[in-house]
């Protein structure tokens, strides 16, 4: 019996070994996290997708409500705790009733003793590796490293948190963005919280300069996401592209008290772009001396302090490494310096940068001169 063209291409698509992570992330309650979710999903159940509900909180929001009552829910677990009874969701029910897609509100949360997991997000990622794709919230306060400059800057301890390496398993993330004078409207209209936490909550969590600065919190965590993405797909399908969508500074040093100048000068300009900052040590094995040691570890301190990511490389060619360096890490712009420039060093600096520029991607070159801060080093 012959196959059918639905049969063979079944057989040519590569099977796919675990569940797709779709994140809706949020800088406060009620910019639309839950809201946004659901409506994906029933549109992804109207085109044909077996989609559930794993679990929803409404927290009585009526829209979420009458959304969520159009999709299929799998019923929650009870458990008891100290003579009063929980609901959880249930882990196993889900995966008995193995949907295509699942639906998991509030991915920070924590169970109630006695569930199979202690974090919902320990829920996620079984599901996650039983092939079952998973829509999920969270608030950028409860990524565990920010959580702290939340704490500084609400003045509220955040007791529930996700790891930072869970959303390494995040495929795509979704920011649910709303401005803080529209969100604040939507408070004030009841649509958030009850009318008589409404005050309240304006004027602690919920001011104008906590949710500017848990926005631009949010914001960047997307935007690192979709760099992390960006880079991803360049290693896979186009190693020898650079983009250039983000701009990258590596500056490259050696043991010379001078490099710290250097590094100085390259910091404020990748600050002035909001940029990233490599600064690169080739050892070529001339700096074994006590003294060279001892200045390089001051040049890399020095860089350290100002929020350069220090690499150390290992070759017998300068330019090479360097090239190569940039090409893995999509470098935009490189700085060098120039403080020797007389005799045959100067033909050893030039040969390093013309073999540079000759084996690199496009790239911006800047030269920096130190030769005031050479001799002030001497």
């Amino acid at each position: 019996m012959s196959k059918t063209p639905d049969q063979w291409l079944e057989e040519t698509v590569p099977e796919k070994k675990a569940g797709i992570f779709k994140l809706f992330l949020g800088y406060a309650p009620g910019v639309g996290k839950t809201y946004n979710m659901l409506s994906e999903a029933i549109r992804r159940s109207s085109r044909g997708e077996d989609v559930v509900i794993g679990v929803i909180e409404t927290h009585g929001r009526k829209g979420v409500a009458e959304l969520a009552a159009k999709l299929e829910t799998v019923p929650r677990r009870k458990i008891e705790y100290k003579g009063t009874i929980f609901e959880e969701m249930d882990v196993d029910a889900i995966l008995a009733r193995k949907p295509a897609v699942v639906l998991i509100d509030e991915l920070a949360h924590t169970n109630i003793e006695g569930s199979k997991h202690r974090k919902r997000y320990e829920d996620v990622l079984e599901l996650l590796d039983a092939n079952i794709d998973v829509l999920s919230t969270m608030n950028i306060q409860h990524l565990e490293s920010i959580s702290p400059s939340v704490q500084h800057i609400t003045g509220i301890v955040v007791r529930e948190t996700v790891p930072d390496w869970v959303l390494q398993r995040v495929t795509e993330i979704v920011m649910a963005d709303l401005t803080p004078e529209a969100l604040q409207t939507r408070m004030r209209r009841g649509d958030i919280y009850p009318q008589d936490r409404v005050e309240r909550a304006l004027g602690n969590f919920f001011r104008p300069g906590n949710l500017i600065a848990l926005r631009e919190l949010a914001l960047r965590q997307v935007a690192q996401e979709v760099d992390r993405s960006l880079e991803t797909y360049l290693e896979k399908e186009e190693p020898e592209r650079n983009l250039g969508v983000r701009e990258r500074f590596a500056v490259c040093i050696s043991s010379n008290p001078a490099a710290q100048h250097l590094i100085a000068r390259a910091a404020r300009m990748a600050h002035r772009l909001d940029a990233e900052l490599f600064v690169v040590y080739v050892d070529t094995g001339f700096d074994d001396t006590e003294a060279n040691q001892k200045s390089l570890q001051a040049n890399i301190r020095f860089a350290q302090d100002v929020g350069a990511q220090v690499v150390r490389l290992k070759a017998t060619t300068v330019s090479e490494a360097v090239a190569q360096f940039v090409r893995e890490r999509h470098i935009t712009q490189v700085v060098f310096g120039r403080s020797a420039i007389k005799g045959w060093r100067r033909y050893l600096y030039l040969s390093t940068i013309h073999k540079f520029l000759r084996d690199a991607p496009p790239v911006d070159v800047h030269i920096v001169t130190q030769e005031s801060v050479a001799k002030a080093a001497k």
